[in-house]
């Protein structure tokens, strides 16, 4: 894997939660009970992180980069793949970590929000 900070980035968002998904062999990474990124692999076994962005963003981004596909095994519109043996730049795949996180913190409530914010 050419990402071996990816689990930790993931994890130090405020109020995220990692669990492990034996039925999909994948790790999610999760704010109050919503998903914004998995890591597990595809049919093959190769090794992705799979991350709800912007479909604008995201479409973007699987032209610019061959890496970076529609979401495997989710909505291709709001779910994009990154191969984790791929060559996407450790910058790039933060920011993408980052938008999904902010994504999914855009639709809580007011006050899951503020509880966010107190930790």
């Amino acid at each position: 894997m050419n990402y071996p900070w990816l689990e930790d980035y993931c994890s130090s968002k405020i109020g995220v939660i990692k669990d492990y998904k034996a039925e999909w062999d994948a790790t999610r990474f999760m704010l109050f009970g919503k998903m914004f990124a998995m890591r597990g692999g595809d049919k093959n076994g190769k090794a992705i992180i799979t991350l709800k962005l912007d479909p604008q963003l995201g479409y973007q981004l699987r032209r610019q980069y061959t890496d970076i596909i529609p979401g495997y095994y989710m909505n291709k519109e709001h779910w994009n793949s990154v191969y984790l043996d791929g060559q996407v730049p450790d910058d790039v795949l933060r920011k993408m970590i980052d938008d999904a996180y902010l994504c999914l913190f855009d639709t809580l409530t007011k006050k899951q929000k503020a509880m966010i914010t107190e930790l």
